[in-house]
């Protein structure tokens, strides 16, 4: 499994939406139950501001694996994982320099 290594920009931001079953009853009532035992899956909002070769190394690596492969990726400050990027958009920002921001989804395979 390939190893994502560049670094993203200090913008990056982590969301985390655990997986839950919920049971509503009447007048407000509901009961929460955990679901699934990797029940706190992490997707990073990531931003890469760099010189165009770099963005276009980052563009290759994600088009490469096209969302069907997963890579390997270690957020900063967090614990490694196995993530698939779903949609990235790259953009220009001044002749020489672009950006590209991508989303990272945590995957358990």
């Amino acid at each position: 499994m390939q190893v994502f290594t560049w670094r993203a920009g200090y913008d990056a931001s982590k969301a985390v939406a655990p997986t839950v079953k919920v049971i509503k009853f009447g007048d407000g009532y509901e009961q929460r139950q955990a679901s699934g035992i990797n029940r706190l899956p992490r997707k990073f909002s990531l931003m890469f501001k760099n010189r165009t070769e770099v963005i276009a190394e980052i563009d290759d690596f994600l088009s490469a694996r096209g969302a069907v492969e997963a890579f390997h990726y270690t957020h900063p400050g967090q614990s490694a994982g196995v993530f698939v990027c779903r949609e990235w958009t790259r953009g220009d920002i001044a002749y020489g320099a672009s950006s590209l921001s991508a989303t990272f989804e945590e995957v358990f395979e």
